[in-house]
């Protein structure tokens, strides 16, 4: 374990504020939290933090950050058809999938190039191009930093919702996630019918693909709509697409006919957050050093001198002007700090 006290956190967020933290331990096996919590060095003010791809810092952070950096991998069962395998919270997420593919252990190829870690997965149930971690995942481990206690969490457990999860509501702020299991197919099912994959395949003449050559469109289609945190920072998808009435559907689609949804159930539709915030003209929007990405609208970004206020007060604009436009309530997808 590290103790880091008054610490630059420029590289633990992919926005790339300069602000500090000022307590740090970065955690490297799950013995430590409990070395922690007995020497009651846990408190109210303690967070995690993974990756940093999914968190807006608005200000230096005055309490203490517990940074995941459970690293391994185990196997648990396997059998001819499926393995089950477990990944130490900190791992990279995206190099996670890389390995997977690479043994073709299908499943998660779908979710490639996410920023973050393994253990943030669950909490935000990622998805993207028509799969979600809920669909392979087995059970967690996670230290509750209320009580010290190390628990297991099932799939029932977790509560599962569109970018969602029991971690997110109640348990939000409550757990540290020291490994995570999945359980992967041998033969997989390969899913190109969301998005461009299927166009990406047919233009390299690809009939009969592989999780592989899935995984590869996908990180070619990411690469080609969204800024690479290295070079333009920001944190990805930063609102979520919202789910409506089919009958307010209906009425939008009278004044706005080429608004896209997706079909959720007999009444609900989901309406891509992207478009509302593109049809509003927000998209390649620049306000000082901070703005609306030219390429996607869902992601907002920092040009380098930008501040976590001026992103917040920029959502907030965006929020109130998507509800005056189209009575949708957009939400924020990123967790404010």
């Amino acid at each position: 374990m590290s103790e880091r006290f008054q610490y630059p956190l420029k590289p633990y967020n992919t926005f790339g504020f300069n602000v500090f933290a000022k307590q740090i331990n970065i955690i490297f096996h799950p013995n430590e939290l409990n070395e922690l919590f007995l020497a009651q060095k846990i408190n109210e003010t303690s967070r995690v933090l993974g990756g940093g791809s999914n968190i807006l810092f608005t200000q230096d952070f005055e309490g203490q950050l517990l940074k995941n950096e459970i690293k391994g991998r185990t196997t648990i069962s396997e059998t001819n058809e499926t393995i089950d395998i477990a990944f130490g919270g900190g791992e990279n997420w995206h190099e996670t999938v890389i390995y997977c593919v690479n043994n073709n252990w299908g499943g998660i190829e779908n979710l490639s190039l996410i920023p973050g870690t393994v253990g943030a997965s669950p909490i935000q149930n990622i998805g993207a191009y028509g799969s979600e971690i809920k669909d392979t995942f087995l059970w967690l481990k996670a230290f509750n930093l209320k009580t010290g206690e190390l628990e297991t969490f099932n799939y029932s457990d977790c509560n599962f919702g569109y970018r969602d999860s029991y971690f997110k509501r109640e348990g939000q702020n409550n757990y540290f996630i020291t490994e995570v299991c999945f359980r992967l197919s041998k033969n997989p099912v390969i899913n190109v019918q969301y998005g461009d994959i299927q166009a990406v395949l047919d233009n390299a003449k690809i009939e009969f693909p592989t999780i592989k050559d899935v995984s590869d469109a996908i990180i070619s289609i990411r690469q080609s709509k969204l800024p690479n945190p290295s070079e333009i920072g920001n944190c990805g998808s930063f609102f979520k697409n919202p789910v409506i009435l089919k009958s307010h559907f209906n009425t939008l689609q009278e004044k706005f006919p080429d608004i896209k949804s997706f079909p959720v159930s007999d009444t609900l539709v989901k309406v891509p957050a992207g478009w509302l915030i593109e049809k509003a003209g927000w998209k390649g929007k620049r306000f000082g050093a901070v703005g609306v990405h030219e390429k996607q609208a869902l992601v907002l970004v920092n040009y380098g001198e930008g501040t976590g206020i001026e992103i917040k007060n920029l959502a907030q604009n965006i929020l109130q002007n998507i509800l005056e436009t189209f009575e949708i309530q957009l939400e924020i997808e990123v967790n404010v700090w």
